[in-house]
């Protein structure tokens, strides 16, 4: 038989244990602000931890093909693969930077997508542009052909989030966050943060250099506009442009202002997902802010982690969420 204190030590530890995991489990609910959310998502819905001890994850995306999702942890210089099956792994290695010398930072890739011949696309921090990798799905490689790392002869900044049109056409954004010193590194060719477009030609244009952190993005269905989501605690907007013949964009105006949400909690817009009804899953203030089509805030998964983006399954009744160093699962009530 166990001795008294034995007994006595061995329950204070597992006490001690299990306080400690509870303290580490993320807290997440579902915040309702307008009755339209429980279309969307109901207040009792799962959420779940799938995966989690990164540093800081960012980029989703799901990939039917294989059903798995792929994330960046962009200090790592990494991008993971998540299964049901399998659970989590590494994918790739290096994932946005490639040079010999040594650097900080969010070095690493950040948005990830794939385009309409099954590749995977790179948001490249480190190496200052967007890539393609250059070997199958199935069967990853740190090989990349280039798609755009300069603009009329200077160096992007550190593209950040993209999101590819119908026709092949991809739309990213270029803040500094991937430069070691941010918007007052010395190695900053531009005096502007950028939005951009790479058309099926590979020609690059300048589509808005107004926004001061644009961040997220992602079209509306039907691709006539775009919303784009500006990571500025002074400007904490999210942006709508219009799309005219040619694809540029026009028409910018506020979608929501998050200047209120802000202020009682202190992160600002980050990724953008906008499902098949036209509703806006967008990280922010306090978790994962939902919107209609038409810019009213319906309500919150809400959470006490820092949420960078999010991503669908491909039936959409799947919501994955990266946060900090997690990765949560979210189930949706889709139309």
């Amino acid at each position: 038989m166990l001795s008294c204190s034995l007994f006595t030590m061995l329950a204070l530890y597992m006490q001690q244990a299990f306080a400690q995991t509870l303290v580490e489990q993320p807290k997440v609910l579902i915040e309702k602000i307008n009755p339209e959310l429980d279309a969307i998502i109901r207040a009792d819905a799962k959420v779940e931890v799938i995966a989690e001890g990164f540093e800081w994850v960012e980029g989703p995306v799901w990939v039917e093909s294989q059903q798995m999702l792929l994330f960046s942890d962009t200090f790592k210089n990494r991008i993971y693969k998540w299964t049901a099956q399998e659970g989590t792994a590494r994918y790739l290695e290096p994932s946005g930077y490639t040079q010999a010398a040594p650097r900080g930072k969010e070095l690493g890739s950040n948005g990830l997508a794939i385009n309409n011949k099954g590749q995977l696309v790179i948001c490249q921090h480190g190496d200052r542009r967007i890539a393609v990798m250059d070997a199958p799905l199935d069967s990853p490689k740190p090989i990349f052909i280039t798609l755009a790392n300069r603009y009329k002869g200077k160096r992007l900044d550190s593209p950040n989030d993209l999101v590819i049109k119908s026709n092949g056409d991809i739309y990213f954004t270029d803040p500094p966050y991937g430069l070691e010193k941010g918007v007052d590194d010395p190695k900053k060719e531009s005096a502007y943060q950028g939005v951009y477009k790479i058309a099926k030609d590979g020609t690059v244009t300048l589509l808005i250099d107004s926004l001061t952190r644009p961040n997220g993005i992602a079209f509306f269905p039907g691709e006539k506009s775009l919303l784009i989501a500006n990571s500025d605690a002074k400007k904490p907007y999210w942006y709508i442009y219009d799309l005219d013949r040619n694809g540029n964009l026009i028409n910018g105006r506020i979608f929501y202002d998050g200047t209120k949400a802000f202020q009682k909690e202190n992160r600002s817009p980050d990724g953008i997902k906008i499902d098949r009804e036209g509703n806006v899953f967008a990280p922010g203030p306090g978790g994962v802010w939902i919107y209609s089509k038409e810019g009213t805030a319906l309500g919150r998964i809400k959470t006490d982690l820092i949420t960078s983006n999010c991503a669908f399954s491909g039936d959409y009744k799947t919501l994955f969420i990266t946060a900090n160093h997690y990765i949560l699962k979210v189930d949706l009530n889709p139309n």
